[in-house]
């Protein structure tokens, strides 16, 4: 329990002290409004940390029992449709992906989701089908872009960012653990070296396929109005607790129809399949509960306090500024946000101890919140200057897919995973508004210019730890090119034949060496034996 409060405290209080510097500086928003946030800040912090309590003893454990009894079916076709059905389900659990349709007004929310979902559950089939066929992930990941690329040129402007913004806000906080602990089960299909390996690259397909789905359907709906998001207006504590009150509702029925999808997977495999004992079962059940309730928390923080204070201060900093002002500001918060973030602690730990230390988790740190830092004020340029998010995300993408070419096969797939690591619950709930804010206040479009900048921080990761992925790659040729193999030809092997009877015979072939010889052992068996020995 401290353990992970400790993290959801040290991946908030970043944005806390940042609003709270900016309200005494250049953007002050009125008390209460700053009081409804810092509460809120509050009640995010204990819903993320009972969340992750939930998810290491319920969504883990539940993905992994359930991809090894997929796999253990050995019924291809019957893998295949319960693996979509499943990728479906545990999307629209996820609160990232109901926040941000939630900020699209002219389109409904629930074809928004059901779209990402959709894709969701296309991607985890192909991740199986390639864990399966040993189909490489640099290929896979190379076709599903460029037909990206194809279909942005048929997508409404209008809708371009939001479908490039759902591959990041979906892979969140219940689709990256339980999609992990799946690919662990299904990988379990092929008990080789490379069954761990296979593991990885599963989030990054989750990420590209409903970018794809949500691409197609910009070819038939358009976005109106301005953002959905309200300011509210409060006078005291008691209208804080209203509306609070009013909210938890709304949010305890949107998360009770999120996670009964999952559960109800779940108790169909364990009554068919899995059967555990009671004492496992209890634990998920516990689990399951902080799940809830952690759900509960954020989703009620986030919308509430989060979400319109940031759109509000994204709002003030432009008009009481010069525009410019957004893109240090932008970058300051990108940089302490995933530095702060807890999936990416795990991920620094991870690389490090693949590659030996030779990539140490201090430097890949900062490596990836200069990364973000960079994507964060390309975002806020976008704003003020309202570029096509495709500028960014064509050049960045075909980049990264070239390196694919010259990186360890497993740096490929922790990098494309890494971005969707990076776009946590923090970009979707307080930089996007950010953005929102901003771009309304310039009297912009924020369908093409506020919306994207999830996709960036999602891109940036990737780019760099493939970069760090080639640097190793290049210190691990130095370093076999620096040691001296002695080649056969530099041995000599001397051997000295010593015996009452052969004390002048000192030397065989050019060699001389000390046998020793035992009376009844002919010359021949002692070489033989000193042979043996020497090799």
């Amino acid at each position: 329990m401290l353990e992970k409060l400790k993290e959801s405290f040290f991946s908030v209080i970043p944005i806390v002290i940042l609003v709270v510097l900016l309200n005494y500086t250049i953007a002050p928003i009125p008390s209460w409004n700053l009081v409804l946030f810092l509460i809120s800040a509050f009640v995010i912090i204990m819903g993320i940390t009972l969340f992750n309590i939930g998810v290491d003893t319920s969504l883990i454990p539940i993905g992994e029992h359930v991809g090894s009894a997929l796999v253990k079916t050995r019924k291809l076709i019957l893998i295949i449709v319960l693996t979509f059905f499943i990728g479906v389900f545990i999307t629209i659990a996820e609160p990232d992906l109901i926040v941000m349709a939630g900020q699209i007004n002219g389109v409904s929310d629930n074809i928004i989701i059901i779209f990402v979902s959709l894709g969701v559950g296309l991607a985890l089939v192909c991740a199986f089908l390639r864990i399966l066929f040993q189909f490489p992930l640099s290929y896979l990941l190379i076709g599903c872009y460029l037909l990206a690329f194809i279909l942005s040129g048929f997508t409404g402007k209008d809708f371009l960012s939001i479908a490039w913004e759902s591959g990041g806000v979906t892979t969140g906080p219940i689709t990256v653990p339980f999609v992990m602990a799946l690919g662990l089960g299904l990988a379990s299909v092929r008990a080789d070296k490379t069954s761990e390996e296979d593991s990885f690259g599963l989030v990054s397909l989750c990420l590209i396929g409903p970018i794809l789905t949500v691409l197609v359907l910009g070819i038939f709906f358009t976005p109106s109005g301005e953002s959905a998001m309200v300011v509210p207006n409060l006078d005291s504590v008691l209208d804080i607790s209203l509306l609070y009150g009013s909210n938890f509702p709304e949010y305890i029925r949107q998360v009770a129809v999120a996670l009964s999808p999952i559960l109800l997977t779940f108790v169909i495999f364990q009554i068919v399949k899995i059967r555990l004992k009671i004492r496992a079962i209890l634990k998920i059940s516990i689990g399951t509960i902080f799940t809830f309730i952690g759900l509960v928390l954020f989703l009620t923080g986030v919308n509430v306090g989060f979400m319109p204070v940031g759109y509000q201060l994204g709002g003030i900093l432009y008009e009481n500024n010069s525009g410019i002002i957004l893109i240090p500001v932008g970058m300051i918060i990108g940089y302490f946000v995933v530095a702060a973030e807890p999936a990416v602690f795990v991920l620094k730990r991870q690389v490090e101890e693949v590659t030996s230390g030779a990539i140490s988790s201090k430097a890949m740190g900062i490596g990836l919140s200069v990364g973000v830092a960079v994507s964060v004020g390309l975002a806020m340029l976008r704003v003020i200057t309202g570029l096509s998010l495709l500028y960014f995300v064509i050049p960045g993408y075909v980049f990264a897919l070239l390196l694919t070419f010259v990186v360890p096969h497993l740096y490929t797939s922790i990098a494309f995973d890494s971005g969707a690591v990076a776009s946590g619950p923090l970009a979707a709930t307080f930089m996007l508004p950010l953005a929102i804010g901003a771009s309304e206040a310039k009297g912009g479009n924020i369908y093409t210019d506020a919306f994207g900048i999830v996709a960036l921080v999602a891109l940036t990761p990737v780019i760099t730890l493939q970069l760090f992925g080639l640097v190793y790659s290049i210190k691990l040729k130095l370093a076999k090119k620096a040691m001296v193999v002695p080649g056969s030809e530099d041995t000599i092997i001397e051997l000295d034949y010593s015996s009452s009877e052969q004390a002048d015979e000192n030397s065989v072939n050019g060699m001389d060496k000390n046998i020793d010889v035992k009376p009844d052992t002919s010359i021949d068996d002692a070489v033989s034996d000193r042979f043996t020995t020497i090799k």
